[in-house]
Formats: structure tokens, sequence, C-alpha cells
């Protein structure tokens, strides 16, 4: 069959399932990669990825800031057993409350317009704790930052998924994560050192920065097209895709495409829909694995970081010890980044989940049979108030908690980190994109909130090992859960995606 008696069997398959000959395939990524030197794109995700840096900025607040706190000469912002939990784990309540906002504001205002909005409760939440005359003050600031970080986990994803390019969308949907990181390597970093000449006000004084560096960008980035053409708007709609790809590019056959997934979705869902696999198989997937990746404990462990490597009495100062987690938390998630589109996501996914589990085991084990001695002046203290008494290291052995959490870090980070993240942006069929991605955060922050407000209580009853043989167990589930439901997505279109969980034919990801 010649090339012009193929062409309108090609189109017409296109129309309908986004499938194509091997050889029209290769000519048209030959023509379409051009828009991949779009420089515009980048700039978008960079806009966006702001909030992710505010949010990993703001959630690991408490950790350099609970022992000042703790020592604070004022009663009325001094930190104690009661107080120090909930000035951890309060951020992950607002962050659940603002992805049950997200529900409804994906839809109504659009992804862009989502995450511009939650630069206000930001700036509002910093402001507080900057200024804070009682400890009412800071927990109220962390639930407002909580609440802009729900917000921004919701929306941020599924904008930056519906404006990249599938040949990039693996990479740039890694960039979420990596800003969430620089963020909190950031937080480390001035804990370190602006503490030396100033007080943890400054911190947040320093966490308004990027919230207003977002807010101005974003003014001038375009909405998803996909949202554009689910609200009816077209011109806008082709007008935004020309802006992301470039005038150069042949646009309009994505937007073809795009426009045609579009107009067979109707704008709502209804409660009969619920029951179609097409819908409730990718929630579910993406619900069950935002689970797994908060019950795998790394929120709890970044938020007591410090804390936890003065009750494991680690030779390197606690302060240092975060610092080079984050180093290689930074590094992990880049090397994600740049493999996640020529790996696949799955076979990170492996990796991540192993990595987890082995670490988990290696710091529940040493926890627990760790010499006597080192354990001896702060048996009968809280995890929060060993936080001011001198690390009493004895030899080189107490390196392996430090070790532990690294590679614990990098595990997550290869995977679990972003590609949780990123699946949810890519498996969620565009009706449903809106409220499943703000369910998917609920899901999260309410089981961050529930591990890290009994992170202490358990440590101070059983040990500080068993919430570490906990996230062991957890992370051999992670492994089993990829094997038996992840699907891969690497390199498929956001529309051959939707058509395998809508006919449940694996040819399309192939």
């Amino acid at each position: 069959m010649d090339p012009s008696a193929r062409e309108p069997l090609v189109r017409k398959t296109s129309s309908s399932y986004q499938t194509f000959p091997e050889s029209t395939v290769r000519r048209l990524d030959k023509e379409y990669l051009r828009s991949l030197h779009n420089k515009r794109l980048y700039l978008a995700v960079f806009a966006a990825v702001l909030g992710n840096f505010s949010f990993g900025f703001a959630l690991v607040y408490p950790s350099p800031v609970i022992p000042a706190l703790e020592a604070h000469p004022s009663p009325a912002l001094r930190l104690d057993q009661h107080t120090a939990p909930w000035f951890g784990s309060v951020f992950t309540l607002g962050a659940a409350a603002g992805g049950l906002s997200t529900m409804m504001l994906n839809d109504c205002l659009g992804r862009k317009l989502s995450i511009m909005f939650s630069a206000l409760p930001s700036a509002v939440g910093y402001a507080l704790m900057a200024s804070a005359q009682g400890v009412w003050m800071l927990l109220l600031g962390r639930v407002l930052t909580g609440y802009a970080g729900g917000v921004t986990s919701a929306s941020i994803p599924v904008y930056i998924s519906e404006i990249s390019h599938p040949g990039v969308r693996g990479m740039l949907g890694a960039c979420p994560q990596i800003m969430a990181v620089l963020g909190s390597l950031v937080l480390y970093a001035l804990g370190k050192y602006l503490g030396l000449v100033l007080d943890w006000r400054w911190l947040a004084v320093a966490g308004e920065v990027p919230v207003l560096a977002m807010i101005i960008l974003l003014c001038f980035m375009p909405n998803s097209p996909r949202f554009l053409l689910s609200q009816g708007k077209e011109e806008e709609a082709l007008g935004s895709l020309c802006w992301l790809r470039g005038k150069d590019t042949d646009y309009a056959r994505e937007y073809e495409q795009i426009k045609d997934s579009v107009r067979k979705q109707s704008r709502r869902v209804s409660c009969a829909e619920i029951k179609d696999p097409f819908l409730y198989k990718p929630i579910l997937i993406a619900g069950v694995m935002r689970f797994l990746q908060q019950l795998s404990g790394v929120t709890c462990i970044l938020v007591y970081l410090q804390p936890i490597f003065k009750k494991t009495s680690v030779i390197l100062k606690p302060e240092y010890d975060a610092a080079l987690v984050g180093l290689v938390r930074l590094f992990s998630v880049a090397i994600a980044a740049v493999s996640m589109d020529k790996a696949g996501r799955k076979i990170l996914l492996f990796v991540s989940a192993g990595v987890m589990l082995a670490s988990n085991l290696t710091m529940g084990i040493y926890i627990h049979f760790m010499p006597a001695s080192h354990n001896s002046t702060i048996a009968n203290q809280t995890l929060e108030s060993s936080a001011n008494l001198p690390a009493e290291p004895t030899n080189y052995i107490t390196l392996i908690p430090l070790l532990a959490t690294m590679f614990f870090i990098m595990g997550y980070a290869l995977g679990w980190g972003p590609i949780t993240w990123l699946l949810m942006s890519e498996i969620l069929p565009l009706k449903a994109r809106g409220v499943a991605s703000g369910l998917c955060v609920i899901v999260s922050w309410l089981t961050a909130f529930t591990l890290t407000q009994f992170f202490l209580p358990v440590v101070n009853a059983f040990g500080l090992e068993v919430p570490f043989l906990f996230f062991a167990v957890i992370s051999a589930g992670n492994i089993l859960f990829t094997g038996c439901c992840v699907p891969e997505t690497k390199g498929r279109s956001l529309e051959q995606i939707e058509a395998f969980f809508r006919t449940g034919r694996r040819s399309f990801m192939r």
C-alpha cells in the first residue's frame, strides 16, 4: 500500500485510539521532536515547580526549628512533648485540606490558577510563623503552608503532564520532586548557616521568596490546552499549544488528537460511571500508590531527621547529617529524571522499593541491637527532647544510621518519590483528573498526618526500631503492588494511556 492510500487509515485510527503504523510513528516523531527545542515549555514548567520548592521548604521546616523552639526562653513559644508532635504533623493535615479543595479548584479555576491561588495561604502562613507570638500562630502558619502544599501537590503534576510532550514527560514530571528536594536542602542549609547569626524567624521570611517568584512568573504562562478544551475555549487552547510547542512545529496534529479525546468525555463524572473500569482502575492505582508512598515513612523521616540522628548518636552533627541526606536526595531525583524516559517507570519503582526495604531493615536491626551505652543517656527521653542532648558517638559504627537513611532517601527519590506523582497525572482520565488528583492528595496527606502524629508516641512507647521495621514491611508491599498493578507508561501519550484503560488492549501500551 502506498503512503497516500494509507494516510486516511492513519488519521482515522489516530482519532479512535491514537495508534499508528510503525513507519508513520517514526516519521511523526522526527517531525514532532523539534518541538522539544522550544524553551517556553521548560519556562512554564519552571514557573509551576517553584510551588514545589516552597512545599519542600515548608515540609521540613520543623527539622531545625523544633530544637530551637524547645529551648526558647519565652514560655509562650516553647515547644514541649505535646506541642512538638503537632508542630511537625499539622502541616500534613493542612495539606489534606488543600487536596480536598483542589478537587473543585482544578476543574473550576484550572490547573494554572489553582497553583497561583496556593500563593495566598502560603504567604500568610510564612508571615504568621515569622511574626509568631505564641504556639497557636506557629501551628496556624504550619496549617496554611500545608494547605498551600496540598493544592500544589494536586495541581502542579497535572499541569506539567498536560502541557508536556510524551518524549520528555517523564523528565519534566520529575521536576516537582527535584524542586521539593531542593527546597528542603535550602532549608537545611539556611537552618545551619543563618542560624549562627539570625534566629528561626528568618527561615519563615526566606520562604516567602519562591512564593512571590512563582506567582509573578505564572502570570505570563498559558493554561493547560486540555483544560481549555474541556471548557470549550478552542481558540485559546490552540494558542496555548502553539506557545508551548512553537509556531514552526506540527502542533495542529496534536491539537486535533487532544480535541478528539476531550470530545469523547463528558465534563463531569456521574456516580454510575465510577463503576466503569476505565475510571475506577486508574483512580484506585493512583490512590493506593499515594497511600503506600506515605506508609513507607518518608515524611516522618524528613520531618524528624535531626532528632532521629540525635537519638541514634550518629558520629557527625545532626545538621550536617541532614544536609548530606538532602544532597543525596537531590542527586537521586536527578538520576530518576534522566532515567525515567529511558529505563521506564516500573523498573525504577522496583529498584526504589528494594533499596527502601534494605535500608529500613538495616536501620531497624541496628537500633535494636545497638550497644546499650548509646542509649544510656536518652533511654527515658522523648525523641524531640533528645534533640537538645549532646550526641555521644563512640566509634564509626554510628555511621550506619546515617548511611541507612541516605540509602533510604536515595531509593525513595529514585522511584516512589517522583514516579507516584507522575503516574497520578498520567493515568487519571481527563474527565476525572481534577477531582481524582485531589482525592489522591487527601489520601496521601491524611496518611502522612497519621504517621507523623503517632510516630513520636510509638517511639517513646516501643522504641525507634519499631517504626523502621514497619516501614520495611510496607516497602516489601510496594514491590508486590508494582509488579501486579502498575502499568508502564513510558513514551505513551495521555490519549494512548486512556485508550489502554478504556479497552484493556495492551497493544496500545507497547
